[in-house]
């Protein structure tokens, strides 16, 4: 998000362990895709922004960050360019204490995982991030291997010729000259059955990594876009007109599924809006509601988000029990034109939000024994402690 490693933080930023552990839910629902507190990863490094940036230009950013590169201020130009012009989603829904806690875990959250100039293990700071080590890291790791070796196998080279030398010039017998000054014959080494097994070896691990990865991407469908046979806006209706999710995917507090509005839902804005803009006439797309409606006949959406049948996924156990907000699954949906699927929704990336999620339990009755039964922790109650790493939670 803001700027470059620095570990100095204001002091107006809380550093109590409530608003650290809220402001870490927030960061992984939101931020940590793309960004780490110690070192750079697709954006900057985050410590220290308070100290570097004032508080009221930290949230400005951090809510809408385009908003503030328009209006011409230098710092967010200054990152947007340095960052390869590369926009940040906007967070306009997280409200004023949810920027607190995020400001607060950003400065003074998972200090044992950072790594240092000079100092520090990037492996067990990534281990506590929970994200392992990005690929174009390992690409890199590899490439610097091969270099490595490469220079072994020189400076070998050189050591077997300093020797050879210093050999020859002494007094051997014909036999062990001959051993000596042999030469190196290729043809035979690429006939040899260890370099023939060394190069089996090397195809056969580079089929199965190949393999492998392909067998992971079978059912994800991050980034899915399809085409609607109407081109509704969530930008226009969530973003602009600030329509709440619920008032359309009815289902959402009260049951398993959100449920796809139907078009008698659509009806009760669009009888009386018939074009966008101010625009005179029945816009396109508006029309193709009123055929649905005259002709009795659904509109046929296209799912994307789908989960496989050996998993159970309840709603309103999440958002209504849990107090989620659509935003941690969907991402930014009241910024999308065309809806995609945000979230990998694998398993693994569930159960990495069930290990760092806290329970919302304030005011809720839902939570009470729970708390009560975790009251000795010194840790923070989280999805995890209440059976939310149990298989039979959602595969039953």
């Amino acid at each position: 998000m803001l700027g470059a490693q620095a570990f100095a933080a204001n002091p107006d930023v809380s550093d109590s362990e409530e608003a650290i552990s809220a402001g870490k839910s927030v960061f992984s629902a939101n931020c940590k895709s793309c960004h780490k507190l110690d070192q750079k990863y697709t954006g900057p490094a985050l410590r220290g922004v308070t100290d570097r940036r004032s508080i009221e230009w930290a949230k400005s950013f951090i809510k809408n960050s385009q908003a503030l590169i328009a209006s011409g201020d230098a710092q967010a130009n200054a990152l947007y360019k340095e960052f390869n012009n590369l926009a940040m989603p906007a967070h306009e829904f997280l409200s004023d204490t949810e920027l607190d806690n995020l400001l607060s875990y950003i400065e003074y959250g998972d200090k044992e995982a950072a790594v240092v100039d000079g100092g520090g293990d990037a492996g067990t700071a990534q281990a506590a991030g929970g994200s392992g080590v990005p690929s174009e890291y390992l690409t890199i790791i590899l490439a610097v291997l091969v270099v490595v070796l490469l220079l072994i196998l020189i400076v070998l080279g050189l050591i077997i010729s300093v020797l050879t030398k210093y050999l020859n010039s002494q007094k051997l017998e014909e036999e062990d000259s001959e051993f000596i000054n042999q030469k190196f014959d290729v043809k035979k080494v690429l006939r040899s059955d260890a370099f023939v097994v060394i190069v089996t070896a090397l195809v056969i691990a580079l089929v199965a990594k190949t393999a492998i990865d392909g067998l992971y991407t079978i059912g994800v469908q991050q980034g899915y876009q399809p085409k609607q046979p109407i081109a509704f806006s969530h930008q226009l209706h969530a973003g602009q007109y600030e329509i709440e999710c619920q008032y359309c995917h009815t289902g959402v507090e009260i049951g398993k599924s959100a449920n796809i509005p139907s078009a008698n839902i659509c009806m009760n804005c669009h009888t009386h809006i018939q074009n966008v803009g101010g625009k005179e006439g029945i816009s396109t797309e508006i029309q193709k509601i009123y055929n649905a409606v005259d002709n009795n006949q659904p509109i046929e959406w296209v799912r994307i988000h789908n989960l496989p049948d050996l998993a159970y996924f309840n709603h309103s156990q999440h958002v209504a029990v849990g107090g989620l907000e659509c935003q941690t699954c969907h991402g930014p949906i009241e910024e999308m034109e065309v809806v995609y699927q945000h979230s990998s929704l694998t398993m693994g990336w569930c159960i990495d939000c069930h290990r760092q999620t806290d329970i919302k339990s304030a005011g809720n009755e839902y939570y009470d024994k729970l708390v009560q039964l975790h009251s000795d922790s010194k840790n923070s109650l989280k999805v995890k402690d209440i059976g939310g790493l149990e298989c039979a939670k959602c595969h039953y």
